[in-house]
C-alpha cells in the first residue's frame, strides 16, 4: 500500500543579531535579487547546508511534497548587524503565514532558523514564529526546524515546535546534516513512527564565542558525549546551544535539548548527564582560548616570521562590523610585510571607488575603515596601488573587493559588506596566492579554523583583540547589557545551579 501523501512547508529565518551595535537591521538588508525567495528557488537555495540536507533527505520518501514558503535569505550584512527592527520582523513573518494560509493545509514544517536573532520588541522571535505558525496549521501538524549552535534557546521554542536540531561542531561542519536528520525525523513523525519527547535544560555559563571551538577540549569532550548519548540510544537527538552573548536578550546562555521517540525519562537523564558534566567543566570552558592585545599579537607575529614558523593567522576575532582598524593600524605601524588583510569594511569607499571606474594600476590614497561605531576605531590612510577589483562573497552584486598594495609586499582587501574569510579556496577565487604571504590577517573568529587550522596551513595562529573590550571581547563585563544579569551566569557570578527534576 503506497504511503499516504504529506505536504510540508519550508521557510527560512535566519540573523544572528549583535545587539550592542549601534545600528538596525532592516527589511532592504534582506531584500536583494533573489531574496526573499519561494518554491524551488528557496528550496535550491542553499545546497551545502541545512536547506540543502532538508531538501535532498525529504525528497528520497516517496509521496512527500515540499512547499518552498516566501522567505528571506542571509542579510546582505551577514552577522555583523544590530537588532532587527519590529516592523522588519513582522512583514517577513506576515508574508510566512500568508504564504501558509495559501498554500494549506500542510501535515509538517520545516524552519531554517539561527537561533540568536534578536527583534526590538519580540524577546524570542523564533519562539514567537513558531508560535503563530501552530496557530496555523494546528495541533496536528509536525513543525521541527534546524538550528546555529550559537542560538539563545531556552523551552519555548519546543513549546510550539516538536523537532530541533543543533550543530555540533564549531566551526559548522554539519548543517547539511543536521538538515538531513530533520527530513528524516520529521516525516517519520508524520506517520507515526516518531515521537517527539523532549526536554530542555538551561546550564548558567556564558562564553564568548571565541572560546567555543570544538576542536579542542572541553568543548570537543561536550560534543562527543552528546555522540555518544546519540550512538548509544536509537533514536536519540543531542541539542548543545553554546549560547551567543553579543545579544542582550532574556534567553541568553548555554543550553541542552534532548529529543527521544517516546521516552521522556530517557531524554531527561540524558539532559541532566549533558548539563551536569558542563557544570562539572564550567571553569575550562571560560579558559580554552589564549587571547593576545593586538599590539603584542603583531609582535608575537613579526617573531614568527623571523623564526620561520609562517605562514602566520592573525584572528581578529573581535571585530563584529568589520570596520574595525586596530589590527590594521598595527601592521602598519610595526610595519609587517608579505601581510594580506582580508578585510577592511568600508561601503562608502567602495561605492566611491566603483563609482570612479577603479581599476588596477590607479593610484590608492585614501583613510578608509573605522567611523562605523567605537569598536571600529577610527580611519587609517593607506598609500599603495590598485592591484584588482573581484566579487566579494556575499550574495549580493554590490559586493566588491578592491586590491590594494602597499608597503612591503603587503595587501588590503578592501569590501562592502563584512566578509568572513574561511577558506583559503576564497582567497584564490579572488585571483590571491596565500601562499605568498607571512601573515594573513583576518577577521574572525572560529570559522577560519577550516581552512585555515583543520588543514594545517597555518603554522602559527594568535587570536588577538583591542585593548579596550569593544564588541566581541572576550570580557563581557564591558558590554552595556540591559536585560541580561552577568552575575546570574558563569564565571561572572557565582550561581547556585539545581537541575531540575
Amino acid at each position: 500500500m503506497a504511503a499516504k501523501p504529506i505536504r510540508i512547508a519550508v521557510l527560512k529565518f535566519s540573523h544572528e543579531t549583535v545587539t550592542f551595535l549601534p545600528y538596525d537591521t532592516t527589511e532592504a538588508d534582506f531584500t536583494f535579487e533573489g531574496s526573499p525567495a519561494k518554491g524551488e528557488a528557496l528550496l535550491a537555495a542553499e545546497p551545502r547546508s541545512y536547506l540543502g540536507g532538508f531538501v535532498k533527505v525529504a525528497r528520497e520518501f516517496d509521496g512527500v511534497e515540499l512547499i518552498g514558503i516566501e522567505s528571506p535569505l542571509e542579510a546582505k550584512t551577514g552577522s555583523g548587524s544590530g537588532w532587527l527592527t519590529r516592523d522588519t520582523y513582522e512583514h517577513f513573518v506576515a508574508r510566512m503565514i500568508a504564504g501558509i494560509v495559501a498554500d494549506g493545509p500542510f501535515d509538517g514544517v520545516y524552519m531554517a532558523l539561527h537561533g540568536a536573532m534578536a527583534v526590538r520588541g519580540v524577546p524570542r522571535p523564533e519562539a514567537e514564529l513558531a508560535r503563530r505558525v501552530r496557530a496555523i496549521v494546528g495541533p496536528e501538524a509536525f513543525i521541527a526546524a534546524t538550528f546555529d549552535p550559537h542560538g539563545n534557546e531556552d523551552a519555548e521554542f519546543l513549546r510550539h515546535a516538536n523537532l530541533a536540531f543543533t550543530v555540533k561542531y564549531f566551526p559548522h561542519y554539519d548543517d547539511y546534516l543536521q538538515g538531513e536528520r530533520a527530513a528524516r525525523t520529521l516525516v517519520r513523525a508524520i506517520r507515526g513512527d516518531y515521537r517527539p519527547a523532549t526536554v530542555t535544560i538551561k546550564v548558567p555559563i556564558i562564553s564568548p564565542t571565541v572560546l567555543q571551538w570544538t576542536g579542542a577540549s572541553p568543548w570537543m569532550d561536550l560534543v562527543q558525549r552528546a555522540l555518544t548519548w546519540e550512538a548509544r540510544e536509537p533514536d536519540v537527538y543531542v541539542n548543545f546551544f553554546f549560547g551567543f552573548p553579543w545579544a542582550d536578550v532574556p534567553d541568553v546562555g548555554m543550553t541542552f535539548q534532548v529529543q527521544t521517540n517516546g521516552q521522556p525519562e530517557l531524554a531527561r537523564k540524558i539532559a541532566r548527564d549533558m548539563a551536569e558534566a558542563a557544570w562539572r567543566k564550567r571553569e575550562a570552558l571560560v579558559h580554552t582560548t589564549k587571547i593576545h592585545q593586538i599590539a603584542y599579537g603583531v609582535v608575537l607575529a613579526a617573531q614568527a616570521v623571523a623564526n620561520g614558523r609562517t605562514p602566520v593567522v592573525l584572528a581578529d576575532h573581535s571585530d563584529r562590523s568589520g570596520y574595525a582598524t586596530w589590527l590594521l593600524r598595527a601592521i602598519v605601524e610595526r610595519p609587517l610585510s608579505k601581510t594580506l588583510i582580508a578585510t577592511v569594511t568600508d561601503a562608502e569607499a567602495v561605492d566611491a571607488l566603483l563609482a570612479a571606474g577603479v581599476k588596477p594600476g590607479d593610484p590608492f590614497d585614501r583613510a578608509i575603515g573605522g567611523r562605523a561605531d567605537v569598536s571600529a576605531g577610527a580611519p587609517v590612510r593607506i598609500r599603495g596601488t590598485v592591484l584588482r577589483v573581484t566579487k566579494g562573497l556575499g550574495r549580493n552584486d554590490g559586493d566588491h573587493w578592491i586590491h590594494v598594495g602597499f608597503g612591503d609586499g603587503n595587501v588590503l582587501l578592501l569590501s562592502r559588506y563584512l566578509a568572513q574569510v574561511i577558506e583559503t579556496r576564497s582567497l584564490i577565487e579572488a585571483g590571491l596566492d596565500p601562499d605568498a604571504f607571512d601573515v594573513i590577517a583576518l577577521k574572525s573568529r572560529v570559522h577560519f579554523r577550516r581552512g585555515f587550522d583543520d588543514t594545517g596551513f597555518a603554522r602559527t595562529i594568535l587570536l588577538v583583540e583591542p585593548d579596550e573590550p569593544f564588541l566581541g571581547t572576550v570580557r563581557l563585563e564591558g558590554l552595556p547589557y540591559e536585560t541580561v544579569d552577568l552575575q546570574a551566569y558563569y564565571p561572572y557570578g557565582n550561581p547556585a545551579f539545581e537541575i531540575p527534576d
